[in-house]
């Protein structure tokens, strides 16, 4: 079996372990560290190291051999956290995380980059890690004097630390050991066989399926050995102890002498490195200080599966499965299928008369209620929370306080809010565009908020929630809010067309314009002008919209209204003319017949309907779309009453077919962009239906009458005529 085969599943679990690293390190208390969280950061980068060291990713498994070091000395109280040493930790995660790439790519990591952080890692352990020594009254290790020089400068030799940490794991569970598989298969058995013989000397072998037991002789701990087995095979298939027996009682007249052995045994690797000597004496030190460090010295064979890291581990993995996303499209993709097949039975059926098809019909009935329960079973494994989102902020919004100078407390709501994939992935740049926004110009600086009568520190929310069909994200701030004067200044310096008559909403719309912006001076933060005309472009891009509501000296809300999901919608059959089409059902938000004194005319040949004191305005589809043979006197038709990108619209329809659920087709895909249509979907009969797209259908309305009409003096709002009615329809 090639190991590479397991190359994927080391990727995806160290890609967690390093994000699970990220949020315990922004969320350390420097001043009164958590020892939980410090625990939970070292036994990830211990993980990580047991897996690069079984694929041989060099310098993957040095890099955390150094860093799991430090973490070491840091749970063990001898190195005193500070918010620049949590900065470096950062750092050397972010290394960690661009080495896993390279490798994942099939690339060699940056050497220079790595020997930059070796350099830092280094640095920090030499000079802090004596500090804390010498303040705990205990021995400053020599190392700490005397910086170790690597022999070539282009080719650093293994670090003093990374000897350090060999060296302690050798007393971690060293000798003769037996490592029992349960339940493992012929080829992983071989497999694991010859990787036990990497990490040590395979004296024998032998047993069955039900149990294989490997008697060995290896220096590494018992962590690192179930770390290694664990990319595998569960923990609850591995039992690591003493070995029994003879080979037990020869171990066990070996130990008196273990202390007088080690430098024999060490000899070699201290011959290497020369500093290998002087920072075993502080390695040994605080192994025998670490809680962790103790192993028990009885001949039993305790099993891995009853630590409680490796319990917790088996216990998520024995419940989740690892599937490709492909694979969920395709499953996705099929059942779009069966559910189009199942709507094209079910008009056949209702078209169908009689007693006799009585049977018929219910087992039809039937078969909608399963495939529709089989439809969201489906797009619900597609669907993830929130927490995937709002993980990646607490890093953002430390770094971006820190630059502007600004102290920030960061609140997330509905982090288990679920959204499909693919729009989490998508929301993530818009929403970090938002963010920055808010961090930048939305809360002041803490001097101007105590001057305000405000807390120094600002308050920044992400919250997620369903609503309907969609779900609404929320960015929060408590900050100064938009001035709407400022904003209207800013507009006419840039060219744009305002006036001061504009609605509240309009306004603060303005900070969506492409190339504007508020900033006195452009920063690396923000005030180049760009990103949030982005923002609003790849929102409307997913099918969503951004509305903002602002109080001056109380903060601003900026709300992102997404459909969950992007492969099936809710819809509202229309007719025009002879043509089906799809309105998107949570843009309707109700549908009435237009009577003649609730029509008024405006410049040229547009017109407005009034509903209740709001005057809409009117788009005819079969106008917009060429449409023929559909209603053309106003009166007749029937409007319906629909929302994009925050304005109202009443639509001109023939009919109201009904509301069905329809598998949505991507139309650029498969033919091109088409004005005024957002995707296409296969109706029951087996014809193709648009879906439209409010706001496009809009734009694409009043495109055509301006490239139509003659020009025409305005006029004031008046009663639209009976005959001109008729010039407007």
């Amino acid at each position: 079996m090639d190991i590479t085969d397991f190359y994927d599943t080391f990727f995806e679990e160290a890609e967690e372990l390093l994000a699970d690293m990220e949020r315990h390190l922004l969320e350390l208390d420097v001043d009164e560290p958590d020892s939980e969280q410090l625990n939970a950061i070292f036994r990830a980068a211990h993980s990580i190291k047991g897996g690069a060291g079984t694929f041989g990713f060099d310098v993957l498994q040095k890099t955390t051999h150094l860093f799991e070091n430090l973490l070491d000395h840091a749970r063990n109280g001898e190195l005193a956290l500070r918010r620049d040493i949590v900065d470096t930790f950062l750092e050397t995660k972010d290394m960690l995380n661009d080495q896993l790439g390279a490798y994942r790519n099939g690339d060699e990591p940056d050497q220079e980059a790595f020997e930059r952080i070796c350099q830092a890692l280094q640095k920090l352990a030499l000079e802090e890690i004596g500090k804390g020594l010498e303040a705990a009254g205990g021995e400053v290790p020599s190392a700490a004097a005397k910086p170790q020089q690597p022999a070539e400068p282009t080719q650093p030799q293994q670090p003093a630390a990374v000897a350090s940490e060999a060296s302690s794991t050798a007393d971690n569970g060293s000798g003769r050991r037996r490592v029992a598989l349960l339940n493992v298969g012929e080829k992983d058995r071989d497999l694991l066989v010859e990787e036990l013989g990497q990490l040590g000397e395979v004296i024998e072998h032998h047993g069955d399926e039900a149990r294989y037991e490997v008697v060995m002789e290896s220096t590494v701990s018992d962590d690192d050995i179930e770390a290694v087995m664990c990319f595998i095979i569960d923990a609850d298939q591995l039992e690591i102890g003493a070995a029994d027996g003879p080979a037990a009682a020869k171990a066990g007249e070996a130990a008196p002498a273990d202390d007088e052995a080690a430098p024999e045994a060490s000899a070699g690797q201290e011959a290497a490195t020369p500093a290998a000597s002087a920072e075993k004496q502080t390695a040994d030190k605080a192994a025998a200080q670490s809680p962790t460090s103790a192993k028990p010295q009885s001949g039993g064979k305790p099993k891995a599966a009853d630590k409680p890291k490796a319990k917790a581990k088996g216990g998520s993995e024995s419940t989740s499965i690892r599937v490709s996303v492909d694979k969920v499209d395709q499953i996705i993709n099929l059942v779009g299928e069966l559910i189009i097949t199942q709507s094209m039975l079910d008009q056949t059926v209702s078209e169908l008369e009689g007693p006799a098809n009585g049977n018929l019909v219910n087992g039809m009935s039937l078969l909608q209620r399963n495939a529709r329960d089989l439809q969201e079973s489906v797009m619900s494994i597609r669907m993830i929370p929130m927490d995937f989102v709002f993980s990646r902020f607490p890093r953002v919004v430390r770094e971006t306080a820190g630059k502007l100078g600004k102290e920030i407390e960061l609140v997330t709501e509905g982090a288990a809010t679920e959204l499909d994939k693919s729009l989490t992935e998508r929301i993530i740049d818009p929403l970090t565009h938002l963010v920055r926004n808010s961090l930048d110009h939305g809360i002041e600086p803490p001097e101007l908020r105590e001057a305000a009568g405000k807390p120094r520190t600002g308050k920044l929310t992400l919250s997620a929630k369903h609503q309907g069909g969609n779900i609404i994200i929320e960015v929060i701030d408590d900050g100064a809010g938009l001035n709407r004067d400022k904003l209207l200044d800013k507009a006419r310096e840039s060219g744009l067309n305002v006036s001061d008559t504009m609605s509240d909403d309009e306004v603060w719309q303005l900070i969506f314009a492409p190339g504007f912006s508020t900033a006195k001076e452009v920063t690396d933060v923000s005030g180049r002008g760009v990103g949030m005309d982005v923002v609003k472009r790849n929102i409307q891009g997913m099918g969503g919209n951004v509305q903002i509501m602002s109080r001056p000296g109380e903060g601003t809300t900026i709300r992102i209204v997404l459909p969950l999901t992007l492969a099936i919608l809710d819809g509202m059959s229309i007719k025009v003319g002879s043509e089906m089409f799809i309105l998107p059902l949570s843009a309707v938000l109700e549908s009435l017949q237009p009577a003649k004194e609730d029509l008024y005319a405006m410049a040229g040949d547009d017109v407005v309907l009034k509903v209740r004191d709001e005057y809409l305005p009117v788009v005819a589809v079969h106008e917009a779309l060429d449409v023929a043979d559909a209603r053309t006197e106003l009166t007749e038709t029937i409007a319906v009453i629909v929302q994009g990108e925050g304005r109202r619209y009443a639509l001109l329809v023939d009919d109201l077919v009904g509301q069905q659920q329809v598998v949505v087709k991507n139309l650029e895909t498969n033919y091109r962009k088409v004005p005024g249509v957002s995707a296409a979907t296969i109706l029951g009969d087996g014809s193709v239906a648009l879906i439209l797209d409010i706001t496009g259908l809009h734009r694409l309305s009043r495109q055509k009458k301006e490239a139509r009409r003659p020009r025409r003096a305005d006029r004031s709002l008046e009663s639209v005529t009976d005959n001109e009615m008729e010039t407007s329809s």
